[in-house]
């Protein structure tokens, strides 16, 4: 199982699928790092040599963010949002969908499972 940014990629799949692997590599990036380091798309990731390996990682971390610093920048995103106090912050810091999305029936994701509030007990006449 070759190990590429601290990733252990799939051996037996082909080597487009295993890149995905990595945090922020998707299917588009993956075939633009197999072109750029003319590599065989249908290759298996087990048919890497070490210096293959060791040449992809440094182009990955040369040419994309990913993994940690892409983490990292996503969540300081996320902060600065929270801070200037702005809708998407507030929407943010209250656990609520953050892009206009309906929240009356649907956003049980974002929202977690469901509070139950008693309803107001009639006074008997």
């Amino acid at each position: 199982m070759p190990r590429l940014l601290g990733v252990d990629i799939p051996a037996d799949k082909r080597l487009v699928i295993s890149l995905q692997y990595i945090y922020g590599v998707g299917i588009t990036s993956a075939k633009q790092i197999c072109r750029s380091m003319q590599l065989s798309e249908d290759m298996r990731a087990k048919e890497l040599t070490e210096d293959q390996v060791a040449r992809l990682a440094s182009h990955i971390q040369n040419q994309y963010v990913v993994e940690g610093q892409l983490r990292r920048q996503i969540n300081q995103n996320i902060s600065r949002l929270r801070d200037i106090g702005c809708y998407r912050g507030l929407r943010h810091r209250r656990g609520l969908p953050v892009r206009g999305q309906s929240t009356k029936t649907n956003a049980r994701t974002r929202k977690g499972p469901r509070k139950t509030v008693a309803g107001k007990k009639q006074v008997g006449k």
